[in-house]
Parts: structure tokens; sequence; C-alpha cells
């Protein structure tokens, strides 16, 4: 019916359409054939059928530039952290230096582990079964055993039913924020902070409330007495490997903060989202020094596996773990067990250890020549802690810096950093920007540098 279409194409709006019965005897169609025709320039919109009267040419309007403007009344305005995409999720040219990502570099990761892994999932029940709401219980027990592994002798480790397995740590904060805290109630926050706890927080609607964040983590005093004012009954902290500041707490502060929690029958929702990312060090999580339920406790292995199998795990006990499970089985019902295989049948080969091993040295000789590249060519980019782990160096700039034209300016000449700006809960502290040592190519690193100190001391 090609012809049809030419006529209908040069015939003016609203002419008619010849009746099926004249199409069949013009094209020497079936009447089925024809019918099926019209009905299908129907739905292209080239034809309407008017009844008693016949079917017509349909008025074409101009192709125009879609107008989403009546969304702005529907909406309303967004909140402020649901405006548009952080400066570490964006998309950037190939050749340049993206020092923003929140990821390391895929020849950092596991590859042939993962690619392996991923191939043997695919071929067991996982990838044709519904995983359990709780997850994986081979995946439960060895996230239990990680934590375990850490706890002192005096106290009584975490069960493998303790375990929820989640997709990614990010969705594990929406839950925890909702389940364990609520909309319109106070939540107390490092200041600064992961910018996706921030986001979690606006989209479960509770108050943050910012306790401020150095080197060593936060005044344990200074949290005491936020408990106390503000009535809060939970804590998010990223107590080792800081993102963005790299912090790690020292021993004390992890007790005095957890004794504190307890004293006013309060949660820590600890964040070990570096867990795997240590450099000096090894990490003690808080939660291996609780054993009656007070610290909510996240590992993620997105960032040491691979970003495409997001699986982590939260550990929790009593009502609590139950009210978080029931959020995350409303939210997502499941986690892929074809993931979740995957994952632990890369954490449970022989050669992760030694994937880990080797990580830790790549992740230090980034880090040490990003630290002697900014100290060369960008002496007045201050970093003031030098990270004992994760993917970031925090780098404060001269007061008054206009961080914001920084960052651009940075990036027309072809370097793409993170404004410190949106790692605050509330007004910033100073000027920062966050670097990242793990995702672009090494042998750039004194480029990169040099082009920010250009743009400083043009400024």
């Amino acid at each position: 019916m090609a012809g049809l279409r030419r006529w209908i194409a040069s015939a003016p709006p609203g002419a008619r359409v010849p009746s099926n019965r004249a199409l069949v005897a013009e094209y020497g169609a079936s009447p089925v054939t024809v019918q099926k025709a019209m009905a299908h320039l129907a739905r292209l919109g080239l034809v309407e059928s008017r009844p008693g009267a016949g079917t017509f040419v349909r008025a074409q309007r101009p192709p125009r530039a879609a107008d989403y403007g009546w969304q702005t009344s529907a909406l309303g305005a967004p909140p402020a952290r649901l405006a548009g995409l952080t400066s570490t999720q964006r998309t950037v040219a190939p050749d340049a230096i993206g020092m923003h990502s929140g990821y390391p570099a895929v020849e950092l990761l596991p590859e042939r582990l993962v690619r392996q892994a991923i191939t043997r999932a695919a071929r067991t029940s996982s990838a044709l079964t519904r995983s359990p709401a709780a997850g994986l219980p081979e995946l439960q027990a060895w996230f239990a055993a990680e934590l375990a592994a850490s706890a002192p002798a005096d106290v009584a480790p975490a069960s493998a039913r303790d375990a929820l397995v989640i997709a990614g740590s990010q969705s594990g904060l929406s839950s925890v924020f909702r389940a364990v805290v609520g909309a319109g109630q106070p939540l107390l926050i490092e200041s600064p902070t992961y910018w996706g706890a921030l986001l979690a927080a606006e989209q479960a609607g509770v108050v943050l409330v910012p306790i401020p964040s150095g080197p060593h983590g936060p005044d344990p005093d200074a949290v005491e007495r936020a408990f106390a004012e503000t009535g809060a009954r939970a804590f998010y902290a990223q107590p080792t490997f800081a993102n963005p500041t790299g912090a790690r707490w020292p021993a004390a502060t992890g007790l005095a903060v957890l004794e504190s929690v307890r004293r006013h029958g309060a949660f820590l929702i600890e964040d070990d989202w570096a867990h795997d990312l240590a450099i000096d060090g090894d990490p003690r999580p808080i939660a291996a020094m609780d054993d009656d339920g007070h610290v909510v406790y996240l590992r993620s292995l997105t960032k040491s596996v691979s970003p495409s199998l997001r699986i982590a795990a939260l550990i929790a006990r009593g009502p609590a773990r139950e009210r978080i499970l029931a959020d995350r089985a409303a939210e997502s019902m499941y986690v892929s067990g074809v993931l979740q295989a995957a994952a632990l049948d890369v954490v449970t080969q022989p050669a992760w250890r030694t994937h880990l091993r080797g990580f830790r040295e790549q992740l230090r000789a980034r880090r040490d020549l990003l630290l002697s590249s900014l100290a060369e060519n960008a002496p007045t980019a201050i970093v003031e802690t030098v990270p004992t782990g994760g993917l970031n160096l925090w780098a404060r700039l001269p007061e008054g810096t206009d961080v914001v034209a920084i960052v651009r300016a940075c990036e027309a000449r072809g370097l793409i950093i993170s404004p410190g700006s949106e790692w605050f809960p509330a007004e910033p502290s100073g000027s920062y920007v966050r670097l990242n040592y793990a995702h672009a190519d090494p042998s750039r690193f004194p480029e990169a540098a040099r082009i920010l100190g250009g743009v400083l001391a043009a400024s």
C-alpha cells in the first residue's frame, strides 16, 4: 500500500480517502489487507475516521520542540539536592583528565576474576530463580564473617542472619534513614560527608544536624551535646577513610562515640564504603565492638570488585533489622541472584586477597604521585590530611577562592574536578576541591596539577 501512503502525503488536509471497496479494486488487495493498512495509517496519525462520513487525511502539526513547561507547576520546586547530577556522575570527554569520579580505574579492578565469576554465575540456578529477600545465605555469611573477624573476644559477633544483601550501599542508606530515623526526625551527620548520604537524607525527609568533622573525625563531646540537645536517635558517619576527606577516626574516638550512642539509646550508622581500599593500616569497624544492636553497618563491594556488580551488605540486629528488611523488600523486593553469586565467587577466590594486596600498592603509588605533583605545581592547594585509604585527596584552596569558578576554569583546560561544596550538609567551612587519584591516568597527574596551579595563580 505504498501508493496510498504517497497519495496521502500529497493530498491536502481534510481530503477524503477513497473507500475500502475502491482501494481493493485499485490495488488488487484483499479487504483484510486494506483494513489492516487503514488501521496502521490511523495509528500513525495520518488519517482519521469520522463515523458516518468516512476517512479523511489528517492535518499534520508541524514539527516543534516539546514544551514541558506545564510540569513546573505540577512538580513544584525540586529539593536542593535533587536539582541535577553531582559532579561525580558526569560523563566527560575521553581526552579530559577526570579526577571527579567516585570509582577507581578499570585497570585497578579484578577484571579476570569478575568476568569468570559472571560466566559461572550465569550457568547456575541463580540465573533463573528468585533470590531470598535478605540475600543469598552464603553471601550473608561471608559479610558477617568479615565483620566478625575484627570483633574482640568478649563481643558476640554478628551472625549471617544479621546481614542483608543490598544493591549498593546507596539504597541501603535510603532504607536506614526511612526505617530507623523517619521523616521529620533529626539525624546527626558529619560535615563534610558523602554527598549520596545527603541525597538519601533529602529523599527520606530527615532533618540534618551537622557535626564538624576534621582529620581525626568529630569531637566526641560535640556528638554527645548534639544528641542531648536534639533528641536525635541516629548518627551517620564514615569512621574509616571518609569520603571526601580521607579522615580516619582514632580508636578512642570510635569508642567514645559508641558509648555516647549507647547512653542515648541511639544508633550509629557506620558507612564502611572503603573497607577494601586501605593503604596504610587496616580498617577497624566500630560495628565489630557492638553486640547490642546500636550500630547499623554498611559494607560495599562496588569500589573494589566492580561498579557493575552493585553488591553491598547492611548488618543490623533486632527490630531495626526487620524494619530495614521490610523497607528494602518494598523498594526492590530482592537483589539479582546472578550478581550476588558472581560477587560471592570473586571474594572467595584465593586470587581475591592477592588482588587486594596489589590494589593497595597501586593506590599508594597514585596517592603519593598526586601529592608530589600538587606540591610542585599547585602549592596553594593544600592537602591537610594525607589519607591512609580511600580514593581521594581533599584539597583546601586559598581563603575566599570562588571554587565554582576554579572548577569551571579547570574544565575549560581539560581537567575535571569536584567542588567541595557538594559534600557539606550546611554552608562549607572553607574552599575545597576533591581529587580522585584512583581514576585518571597517573602519567597525567603532573599535567593536572599544572592546570590547577595555573588557574589558581590567575584567579
